[in-house]
């Protein structure tokens, strides 16, 4: 029933023609190709790619053009994702720190945004001390601190970014929430134009 869709998402994966008789058959990797044009600033193009190796293909890229700029050494493989800065088995450790914090926060709402944030979650709710300071609330767990973490430091600028392309909570908020939502942003981004 058409009617009843929440959502949906089609995405396209660019492939590299390396002359594969068959798309199935054709390379997963990435490509790189550099045009360097005499006297003008080089276009390097990436084809292909996977996200589980965006580090190494964005290290290839500045290998590609290494030779047009002063290179600092490499650095990804040694440093976390932000927020990533725990052991590979520490998110329990950090669900449990989170609901010691703010007690107020369910076990399921803790797991999200741990699972989301990490140890960024001190940046999330910086300043909250108790459950009005999260508020207002949009939905079971979405929260204008969040919100606000989101549009400062993550470049959300409208609902859509917020509920589909940052939390995936689009599954789960209803119309209503989703309407106050975009007047929470609009305001707060109206607020900030106003205060540069």
């Amino acid at each position: 029933m058409p009617e009843r869709v929440v959502h949906t998402f089609a995405g396209v994966r660019p492939l590299y023609d390396d002359g594969a008789a068959k798309a199935k058959d054709a390379t997963r990797d990435y490509v790189l190709a550099l045009d360097p044009p005499y006297r003008e600033a080089p276009l390097l193009t990436v084809y292909g790619g996977k996200i589980t190796t965006y580090r190494r293909l964005a290290e290839a890229a500045l290998d590609e053009i290494a030779r047009y700029f002063v290179p600092a050494p490499a650095w990804t493989d040694t440093v976390p994702l932000p927020g990533g800065d725990f052991p590979w088995d520490g998110i329990e450790a950090l669900r449990v720190r989170a609901q010691g914090l703010w007690p107020f926060l369910s076990e399921t709402h803790a797991r999200r945004l741990v699972g989301a944030y990490g140890t960024r979650l001190d940046r999330v709710f910086d300043g909250v001390r108790r459950p009005d300071d999260l508020a207002p609330r949009f939905g079971a767990e979405l929260t204008a601190a969040e919100v606000r973490y989101l549009m400062r430091h993550e470049w959300a600028v409208t609902a859509e970014d917020v509920l589909w392309r940052r939390s995936k909570l689009g599954l789960t908020i209803g119309r209503d929430d989703e309407s106050a939502l975009a007047r929470f942003m609009a305001d707060a981004g109206e607020r900030k134009s106003a205060a540069q």
